[in-house]
């Protein structure tokens, strides 16, 4: 019988336990499964936030719908990103999405990096195969440095992103 130092058998046990129960929380995967990329455009944009109370009846900043242009490679607006989330392209193909796992940004006071589902809701075109839409490279975005006194006061805070289209 081989006999492992203490330090080797820990380690082994952590790698099968992960194996066992999947990735840990807030290190998720963003990448699509096994997704074909269709589109990779930049987002300029705002987070858009809402004053509200919480639970504990405290006034601070909620996250209430992005809004944000998507331009492609050559810089053509092509996708107008909105509540729902949604995306809608220029030929009136919409798509509509939610969040399957997300991880921080690189960027401080950033939105994170997001991996979205999404399923088609409006004409046939450039969205209709969109199944899966990746948000990286995440700048901007966080809750308003503002304080947050009035309740239902809007604000925002402007953002880039990548968002990245898959089949």
């Amino acid at each position: 019988m081989i006999r492992l130092p203490r330090s080797t058998r820990l380690s082994i046990s952590a790698g099968w336990l992960l194996a066992i129960l999947g990735t840990p929380a807030g290190a998720a995967s963003i990448d699509p499964p096994n997704g074909q990329a269709l589109l990779s455009t930049t987002a300029s944009g705002v987070q858009i936030y809402s004053c509200e109370y919480d639970a504990n009846h405290t006034l601070g900043w909620a996250f209430k719908s992005p809004r944000a242009t998507l331009f492609d490679s050559a810089g053509v607006a092509v996708i107008e990103h909105s509540a729902g989330p949604s995306w809608e392209a220029r030929d009136g193909s919409r798509i509509v999405g939610h969040v399957l796992a997300q991880m921080p940004s690189d960027a401080q006071n950033s939105v994170p990096q997001l991996l979205l589902e999404a399923h088609s809701t409006g004409a046939k075109g450039m969205l209709s195969d969109v199944r899966y839409v990746q948000r990286t490279m995440t700048a901007g975005g966080a809750a308003p440095k503002a304080s947050c006194t009035a309740e239902h006061a809007a604000g925002s805070s402007p953002y880039i992103a990548t968002y990245t289209f898959f089949k």
